[in-house]
């Protein structure tokens, strides 16, 4: 009787996915790992997902096969578009909004090749978000109709606002990945976007004198879900809610806070094509061969015994790489070595690549990004380092878990969620799976990986602690089910 209920309550559960990034057609973060696999482990669990992304240049090149679904050419402040049908690679059907005017160009989705904002963003988010309202709407022109619309960040915000203002549209969810982006643009562009005047205040849009993409997303949704159990809680405070915390507060009952999954099939130590030597939490032994050839690669002396810390990472202040660098000559001295990947501040960038030239077959530091080295650094390091300000989830330290590669992170956001503090008691029960400082300064950062390096020496209690990481399940399967739930309870079901 139960699984013939669950089935009923299943039964015709349609989803538009509208999302401004979807990997593997085009990521520049986070959001795109997301929009490529939660739709993916929707649909394993009977969801019926369609993905709404725009027509950039890449992704079209991508799509094999496509056809034409439905023409744009009579909305009113919108340019002329269509829709195409295709398949993503994972098997999820994809909706490309094609818009060569607005899309198809030489740089990234949010900015043109010498990293500046395209201009016209409000018009190219607008139109995204117009057509994922349409698609909701009463008057959509597909025969396949969503029992809600689920957006994500400030690209996709204007979504609730229109199917606010439309009769006999279906409910919305909207998942904040990153608060600090909040797609804020001139009061005109309402007017400009086909809004009504009357939203365009403190309750709807407006936000310091400003339209804002990511508030109206919070104020029209029917329910607002992020991506931590600990952000949603953050969020709702001055440090890390942006000015919009007192929103979050009084919308506190239709907020939710879900832990993203990882890709277990990319991220499996067992079976990753990018190392020399695989192993698993049953055959350890290629976890040793895999950091000497990070050592080489990096060109770091090869010392099995002294312990490797990882980062890849943005080099900015929010991810706390400015505590690093500032002790890193007090832990080259404990010792260890250091292997950084990653890019961002031009300041924080020469003062890793300055290190490396101090250190020499201590630090290495390989600026920009590669696909390869970041999964080689996650199995060849003994420690994964990510002292994060603030962070909504996190990604790397599920990696880091699952390769038997211990965190270590500032207690915020995702990260608390998903690191347990190693100490005598947790490493007694086996919960242990990292180590988490409080107090963002270099000094509690500099103690935590002392603390870290002193149980790498007892290597009984190092395998204990290894084992532990790669018996977690950060699969999405359990993230899908959260979000099916939200799902079920917004439509009554």
């Amino acid at each position: 009787m139960a699984n013939d209920l669950k089935q009923e309550k299943m039964a015709g559960l349609k989803v538009l996915f509208a999302t401004s990034e979807v990997a593997p057609l085009v990521k520049t973060g986070g959001l795109g790992d997301v929009s490529g696999a939660l739709p993916a482990a929707l649909c394993a669990i009977g969801v019926d997902v369609r993905v709404l992304v725009p027509g950039y240049r890449q992704v079209i090149a991508q799509l094999a096969q496509h056809e034409a679904v439905a023409e744009f050419d009579k909305l009113p402040d919108f340019p002329s578009a269509r829709l195409l049908s295709g398949v993503m690679p994972n098997g999820v059907p994809l909706l490309v909004l094609d818009c060569p005017e607005l899309y198809q160009r030489d740089g990234g989705p949010y900015q043109d090749a010498g990293g500046q904002d395209w201009s016209d963003n409000p018009l190219r988010f607008g139109l995204l978000s117009k057509i994922a309202a349409v698609l909701g709407g009463s008057a959509s022109p597909l025969n396949w109709h969503p029992d809600l619309v689920h957006c994500n960040d400030w690209q996709t915000g204007l979504t609730p606002a229109y199917l606010h203002f439309e009769p006999g549209a279906v409910p919305s969810v909207i998942t904040i990945h990153n608060m600090a982006f909040q797609g804020n643009f001139a009061p005109e562009t309402v007017q400009e976007l086909g809004l009504p005047p009357s939203c365009f205040g403190i309750n709807g849009v407006e936000f310091h004198g400003y339209l804002s993409f990511l508030k109206a997303g919070l104020y029209y949704a029917d329910h607002i879900t992020t991506v931590s159990p600990n952000y949603a809680k953050e969020i709702q405070r001055a440090e890390l809610g942006f000015g919009m915390q007192g929103l979050l507060s009084q919308r506190s009952g239709d907020l939710t806070g879900i832990l993203n999954g990882i890709d277990t099939d990319e991220w499996n130590s067992a079976t990753d094509k990018h190392l020399v030597k695989k192993f698993s939490a049953a055959r350890m032994a290629g976890k040793a061969a895999d950091k000497e050839y990070l050592q080489c690669r990096l060109g770091l002396d090869i010392v099995p015994d002294v312990p490797l810390l990882g980062v890849i990472s943005r080099f900015t202040h929010q991810k706390g790489l400015d505590l690093l660098l500032e002790i890193a000559p007090r832990l080259i001295g404990l010792p260890v070595q250091l292997a950084m990947l990653g890019s961002g501040e031009a300041q924080m960038q020469q003062a890793a690549i300055e290190l490396s030239y101090r250190y020499p077959g201590k630090v290495g530091v390989n600026i920009g990004f590669n696909e390869a080295l970041a999964h080689q650094i996650e199995a060849g390091a003994d420690m994964f380092i990510m002292p994060s300000r603030f962070e909504p989830c996190g990604l790397n330290q599920l990696y880091s878990q699952r390769y038997g590669t211990p965190p270590i992170v500032h207690s915020t956001g995702g990260l608390a969620d998903s690191v347990v503090d190693c100490t005598a008691e947790t490493l007694r029960d086996r919960t242990a799976s990292g180590f988490v400082f409080k107090g963002m300064t270099a000094e509690n950062l500099f103690v935590t990986i002392r603390r870290a390096v002193d149980l790498y020496h007892d290597q009984r209690q190092w395998k204990v602690l290894r084992k532990n990481c790669m018996a977690k399940d950060f699969s999405w399967e359990a993230s899908a089910e959260a979000y099916r739930a939200v799902y079920l309870k917004l439509l009554g079901r």
